[in-house]
């Protein structure tokens, strides 16, 4: 058969994608290390936490969960995808998301519960929905494949050797435009930059980057629900730069 009608009749998420829960370890620190795991079938997608305009963002509910006081994602560095001239940001072939896991009364068990919603995509797009629930192990046992997934993070900027970062803001008719110029060594291949903000509801563009002077310039526009010049929290901006080696995540967007 050919391979573009058998991705027509692609109808449900179990022929693209399977998912399990690896229940990890508690750590010295308390806190238990867990991860997702995905595995998508070849040639599919499924995206970073900030994955572009054409991205559908990956959506968690731990509510359902049991003495559980926080959650903190650990997200491997991602790759750059382009197609028809969009970019966009996530993981091919498969993806392990760490999750570290804090209890509220670190003596009782953990009755870990979580729903996610998040797209997939090849020549097609489709939301997926998954859930897990486990009893998390105490003490568990270390995972390998969690312990890779942990060392794929993007580096700090002290690890990437950033000298500086510099942040200049001005208003734009519907919001702000935002320019960063970081003092950061090239390390080879194309560098694509993205830009987060603490409040979730400003769009944030496709950044435009380019070397300078050797330095990495990078600008995007933020527009937010309002249509209008707003007060940015400079602390809340994460600049995150990808290359072929992995990604560099710098916290704060200080102005210069």
């Amino acid at each position: 058969m050919a391979t573009g009608a058998a991705r027509a009749e692609v109808t449900s998420q179990d022929q693209v994608l399977s998912a399990d829960l690896l229940t990890g370890w508690k750590m010295d620190s308390g806190a238990h290390m867990t991860a997702l795991k995905l595995d998508l079938a070849p040639g599919w997608k499924t995206y970073w936490r900030s994955p572009g305009d054409a991205g559908i963002p990956p959506q968690f509910d731990w509510s359902g969960s049991q003495n559980l006081r926080a959650v903190r994602l650990h997200w491997p560095a991602p790759s750059v995808f382009r197609t028809n001239g969009m970019q966009t940001i996530g993981y091919h072939d498969q993806l392990v998301l760490p999750v570290e896991i804090v209890a509220v009364d670190p003596s009782k068990p953990v009755i870990l519960s979580a729903q996610v919603e998040l797209g997939v995509c090849h020549d097609i797009c489709m939301p997926a929905s998954l859930a897990f629930q486990a009893a998390l192990p105490s003490p568990g046992t270390q995972d390998a494949t969690i312990r890779a997934a942990l060392a794929a993070r993007p580096k700090t900027a002290k690890e990437a050797r950033l000298k500086t970062i510099g942040c200049e803001v001005e208003p734009i008719k519907d919001g702000l435009r935002l320019t960063a110029t970081l003092d950061l060594p090239a390390r080879g291949g194309r560098e694509t930059v993205a830009f987060e903000t603490a409040d979730p509801s400003v769009w944030v563009a496709e950044a435009v980057s380019r070397r300078q002077g050797g330095k990495l310039v990078a600008v995007t526009e933020l527009v937010p629900p309002s249509g209008a010049p707003f007060a940015l929290n400079r602390s809340g901006v994460t600049v995150t730069v990808i290359d072929d080696r992995g990604a560099i995540e710098i916290a704060g967007c200080p102005a210069p």
